[in-house]
């Protein structure tokens, strides 16, 4: 073969200018240590703290801690298949959750996927899961009521829109089946609600969702599940997760509602990741940051100001305590970040009272800007005379002659008291709550039986959507109590109880 020197240099030549000169560096290190959802990798350089890795099998896996020698990350999967020596991948990525519409109606776990068996959701974009919250500049203060459809959380402790409200008491209790409705109760307000599932039973959570299906709730719900199954990385993640789905919304300036299911395993997960981690633990065996753990998730909840559309997250964390320590850390840590508290008092629940709420310490620091006026008229003197009348029950107990005024306030507390009893499922519209409460406060009542107390509200409430439809109407559309629905009111009352009485 006689190939001529000009006819290398030309192939050369050819070969140099189709020379591509794109080098791809991937920052890769090997696994030195796995075990318990945790992996100790060596020799990532440039590794970001809450970054995504790449482990073998499809596996990702999240950084949390960056030491001098190597880096401490948690699985988000199944560790079978990896073992030491395997090669890690940096992604150059943190955590991210699908978000959008199609969320609506869905029940996910804590990485966005739908658990429901209803196939892909097709989302609109990506979000990182844990962000900085909205700054004060950008916020305005709560000015919308958010109705929870129970009387007496509506008029005692009201929630607004954009506020965080700590539900807290000990377990079955009736912690969740307040929160759940609450969902119910925003049908046609037209709020998106999430409830976020940490570390309950599956079979919790699927029994949650047929209830909102069968009360048409998960037309405007979705479900973020990270059950007591998973492991400990995507029970921390999933309300991470929930509020940035939530964020979606607000920030096309609609109100969203987003429940915490319950944040004491939140807090037990986190515990789990950092003693696994070699973190020190500090009191209770949590690590230091524990509180900033909680912080930073309640924080995102907020009322945005109308520049920025006026979209608002409301925030729901429960918190379990143990025979009604209020004063452990988890607890103290939540209600300081909280703007108000919600108590379940085990012993009103045994009594009887549904829901069993403690008036004397539950609080809404929003108070009143969370409630329409016609509300505030007739709730402006309930905790007084339930405190009035848990103390002249305390007395009354040793059988004490009790002159005659002291009688009637005993009797006015136990009729508010059943009147604040209410059943599971069935949240009550506001301009109902408003005048059963008015005729108790206005002690129309006093002559009611205390065992036909519910019975009356019950007809009482027909009588009026049938006979008196003006009434309730007037209530929604003035918001207010003014002097003629004071007068129609106390007539149509009196009217009743004459029927009823008979």
């Amino acid at each position: 073969m006689n190939i001529k020197p000009e006819e290398i240099t030309s192939i050369i030549k050819k070969q140099i200018e189709g020379y591509d000169n794109n080098v791809e560096s991937v920052d890769s290190g090997t696994i030195i240590q796995v075990g318990d959802g945790i992996a100790r990798v060596y020799g990532l350089e440039n590794c970001m703290a809450g970054e995504l890795l790449e482990f073998p099998n499809d596996v990702f896996g999240m950084v949390m801690n960056l030491e001098q020698d190597n880096v401490g990350c948690v699985l988000l999967g199944n560790e079978e298949g990896i073992k030491e020596g395997d090669i890690v991948k940096s992604t150059g990525r943190v955590v991210e959750v699908p978000v959008g519409e199609a969320m609506i109606g869905r029940v996910v776990n804590a990485l966005g996927q739908p658990i429901d068996g209803k196939g892909p959701i097709k989302e609109t974009e990506l979000r990182p899961a844990d962000i900085v919250a909205h700054g004060i500049i950008e916020r305005k203060s709560v000015n919308k009521p958010l109705q929870t459809g129970i009387k007496a959380i509506d008029a005692m402790i009201p929630i607004g829109r954009g506020q965080r409200e700590l539900i807290i008491g000990d377990r079955q209790t009736g912690k969740t089946a307040i929160t759940i409705d609450a969902i119910i109760n925003q049908k046609g307000q037209d709020v998106i609600c999430i409830y976020v599932a940490i570390g309950q039973k599956q079979s919790t959570v699927a029994n949650i969702y047929n209830i909102l299906t069968q009360k048409g709730a998960m037309d405007y719900t979705f479900i973020v599940s990270a059950s007591a199954a998973e492991t400990a990385p995507l029970q921390y993640l999933a309300p991470y997760a929930g509020v940035t789905m939530g964020e979606y919304f607000m920030d096309q300036g609609k109100d969203v509602l987003i429940i915490y299911d319950d944040l004491t395993k939140h807090a037990v997960a986190y515990r789990t990741m950092s003693l696994l981690l070699r973190r020190p633990p500090a009191r209770e065996a949590y690590p230091g940051d524990v509180f900033y753990l909680h912080s930073r998730l309640l924080e995102r909840a907020a009322k945005l100001s109308d520049k920025l559309g006026g979209g608002s997250i409301t925030a729901i964390p429960i918190i379990e305590t143990q025979a009604g320590d209020v004063s452990a850390y988890i607890p103290t840590n939540v209600i300081s970040i909280t703007d108000g508290q919600i108590f379940l008092e085990a012993d009103l629940f045994h009594a009887g009272q549904r829901p069993a709420v403690n008036s004397g310490i539950s609080v809404s620091r929003v108070g009143g800007s969370a409630q329409i006026k016609a509300m505030k008229q007739v709730s402006g003197t309930l905790r007084l005379e339930l405190a009035q009348y848990r103390e002249l029950a305390s007395f009354s107990q040793f059988g004490s002659d009790l002159d005659n005024e002291s009688k009637r306030r005993l009797e006015k507390g136990k009729r508010l008291l059943e009147i604040f009893n209410q059943d599971q499922y069935v949240p009550m519209p506001i301009e109902n709550q408003i005048m059963v409460i008015y005729a108790v406060v206005e002690n129309h009542l006093n002559d009611v039986d205390i065992t036909k107390i519910k019975e009356f509200e019950q007809g009482f409430l027909e009588f009026m959507s049938t006979h008196h439809k003006e009434v309730p109407e007037a209530i929604i559309t003035k918001k207010v109590l003014d002097d003629e629905i004071k007068k129609m009111l106390g007539e149509a009352i009196e009217e009743y109880k004459k029927v009823f009485l008979a």
